[in-house]
């Protein structure tokens, strides 16, 4: 029975180590990404709404030979037409960039996604460059040397936190 214990215990402490090691040789991702569902699917609502708006202002009776008038239509139905694109590509999913915590290079990459979908490095930073990072409730902020805010980062789990926690360790001061 005795050593029945000691096999459980073993078992429960490589766990652990096993999560540790793993992230150690995976890079940790994090995304930009809003989590706000309810808000992008009013934005493109809206949008779509102001660019069909921008055609059907012709279709309004009215003066339609007045000449001042056509140019006031004109700018109307350009702006909402412009405003209605813009507000349908606000969030875009493609467009927001990703973060790599990697260990075994040991360096942070920001990576966006390009027109065509390949990944583009944006940013690139070894972590012995780095001044120090801050781990806040839901998101953790790294500064550059001289203080200054390099990034900030939204983290929704905790497993995410202590990964990343164990990754920067020892290699950039972490401000409490």
């Amino acid at each position: 029975m005795k050593g029945a214990g000691n096999v459980k215990d073993n078992v429960g402490k490589a766990a652990p180590r096993g999560l540790y090691a793993m992230a150690e040789a995976l890079p940790l991702v994090l995304s930009f990404e809003p989590n706000w569902q309810l808000r992008s699917i009013v934005l493109r609502v809206i949008g779509a709404a102001m660019i069909l708006s921008s055609t059907t202002i012709w279709l309004m009776p009215g003066v339609a030979y007045d000449p001042e008038m056509g140019l006031i239509k004109i700018g109307i139905s350009v702006f909402l037409l412009f405003a209605g694109i813009a507000l349908m590509m606000v969030n875009d999913p493609g467009t927001h960039p990703d973060a790599y915590f990697d260990p075994i290079r040991r360096e942070l990459r920001v990576l966006q996604r390009t027109g065509q979908g390949r990944p583009r490095t944006v940013l690139r930073r070894g972590y012995d460059s780095l001044g120090s990072v801050r781990f806040k409730d839901r998101s953790v902020e790294l500064y550059e040397i001289d203080g200054s805010l390099l990034i900030r980062l939204p983290l929704s789990l905790g497993s995410t936190r202590k990964l990343l926690r164990e990754q920067l360790s020892g290699v950039v001061p972490i401000l409490s």
